[in-house]
């Protein structure tokens, strides 16, 4: 039984990746990616913020709480996944700019996957896997899939139809995957609560939104996006490494209780800049 939630969970995970990547990509294009970006200091404050100042952010958290082993390695790999496929969900129900949260994704999605296969062996030095091994799973169920919806996005009618059932289908598969693994690592999570690692993880998503927030800008659209955009890190992209280069399940542990920490940080935190903006 465990087994076989087990495997459907790894199943989940990759139809969450394709399908909310597929997503993305029918609901993107050229001019909406690069129109955003045209602000350099913004695109470089996103880029310092989540591939300079997460990754350091969760190794200093490491070093300053008292962390086993792999709650620090999935801390770790948080720190390198940036580009939360539901960003501009989020960003949406918090009245923020749209456009620069869906180009900031898209950024740091191409980002994550450049990013992590040559940082992670530098920054977990027992880590056993080529770059190679880590970018391949990355290039193949997340920005293959975003790069074949870009080009469906050329043909509006198959666009139109296949955009809301792909949107769908990630968000079905996420909540199967999310459930699966609380259900599965129930009582290690129950655990996690008298330790450390929940302490980490709320320091480390608060604190990155709150970088976010004070280096976006003057605009308190944009303020707010790149706060939600630093601290909603991609979790997909960090299981793809802990599930096929470690076997610990605590690592496993520590991006589902940090998953939950982000959904009760961050959707007040949409709310309350909701607020703000009216």
């Amino acid at each position: 039984m465990t087994e076989a939630a087990h495997m459907v969970a790894r199943i989940a995970l990759l139809v969450f990746l394709v399908s909310s990547m597929l997503a993305a990509g029918l609901s993107l294009t050229p001019r909406a990616i690069l129109a955003p970006l045209r602000n350099v200091r913004l695109v470089l404050a996103a880029l310092a913020l989540n591939f300079l100042v997460a990754p350091a952010f969760a190794v200093m958290l490491t070093m300053v709480i008292a962390l086993e082993r792999p709650h620090a390695i999935g801390l770790i790999l948080l720190g390198g996944a940036a580009g939360a496929p539901f960003l501009p969900k989020l960003v949406e129900s918090a009245h923020c700019d749209l456009g620069f949260a869906v180009a900031l994704m898209t950024l740091l999605t191409v980002g994550t996957t450049l990013f992590m296969p040559f940082a992670l062996p530098l920054i977990i030095p027992d880590l056993q896997a080529s770059p190679w091994s880590i970018a391949r799973p990355l290039v193949m169920f997340i920005l293959t899939p975003l790069a074949v919806g870009m080009l469906l996005r050329r043909n509006p009618a198959i666009s139109a139809a296949s955009q809301p059932i792909f949107t769908k289908l990630g968000s079905l598969s996420a909540f199967v995957l999310l459930a699966l693994l609380v259900v599965l690592y129930f009582r290690d999570l129950l655990g996690v609560l008298g330790s450390g690692a929940l302490a980490a993880a709320i320091v480390f998503i608060t604190g990155l939104g709150a970088a976010g927030y004070l280096l976006g800008g003057s605009r308190e659209a944009t303020r707010g996006v790149l706060g939600l955009g630093t601290a909603a890190r991609n979790v997909g992209a960090a299981l793809v490494p802990a599930s096929q280069s470690f076997s610990d399940p605590k690592i496993m542990i520590m991006l589902v209780a940090t998953t939950l920490v982000m959904l009760i940080v961050l959707v007040p935190a949409a709310r309350w800049l909701a607020r703000k903006a009216q």
